[in-house]
């Protein structure tokens, strides 16, 4: 396990993006998923979903060393409640993967053919928004050098910006999902409904912890102007 007490004299931001690079693999699993599913390999599922928790248990074992290292009375470039915000923000995203992942494996469940292609533009502007998210922490040592300012916040606001708009978009097909879901709520079992409406919860809390944590970046930009 790598230890992050000498990283923090260095740039607060270091240890969290270095928790965020673990996250961002734990996210990358959830369309493997999907693409297992829909090939109607459900071992394969199951064995996504296995690596999933033990990649995100891997991305708790960083969170504790972060915790157990962030100083309390040594001066940072930013609070140090505003760091362990991000650090929680983050460690919930890795937490929705694993749910995802968990839920495929309570019962064998199949793409319905009304419901695949809107399933797949909300799966992909889900991951598209982690993805500007995954972005923005890492242009935080960037915006450390330049002190907050100048051209690279305004860039960083308008990454920020993007995630903002990406998980609208995904809310949007949201909606259109949990109308083709109701429409077909006589043809599908109880069980099916349930989980297909669990998954879709789920996967949309991937875009919006994204835009939460994209708004955490924002507000740092906001206090050091």
């Amino acid at each position: 396990m790598r230890t992050f007490a000498k990283l923090f004299g260095k740039s607060p931001f270091i240890p969290l993006q270095a928790h965020m690079e673990k996250v961002a693999v734990c996210v990358g699993k959830v369309g493997e998923l999907f693409d297992a599913l829909n090939r109607h390999d459900h071992d394969a599922v199951d064995a996504l979903a296995a690596e999933i928790s033990d990649l995100e248990h891997q991305a708790d074992q960083v969170k504790y060393d972060i915790q157990g290292h962030l100083p309390r009375s040594l001066f940072l470039a930013v609070d140090r409640d505003r760091l362990l915000e991000i650090l929680a923000v983050q460690d919930s995203i890795a937490d929705k993967a694993e749910n995802i992942g968990v839920l495929l494996t309570l019962k064998r469940i199949t793409m319905f053919d009304t419901f695949r292609d809107k399933f797949d533009a909300f799966l992909k502007k889900n991951l598209d928004a982690f993805d500007g998210v995954n972005e923005v922490i890492h242009q935080l040592d960037e915006l450390l050098e330049t002190g907050f300012g100048g051209g690279e916040a305004e860039k960083v606001m308008q990454m920020v910006d993007i995630v903002a708009r990406r998980e609208y978009e995904a809310d949007l097909i949201q909606r259109d999902l949990l109308k083709t879901l109701f429409a077909s709520e006589d043809r599908l079992s109880m069980g099916d409904f349930f989980l297909w409406s669990r998954l879709l919860e789920q996967i949309s809390d991937l875009s919006n912890l994204s835009e939460r944590l994209a708004n955490r970046v924002r507000r740092i930009l906001e206090l050091k102007k």
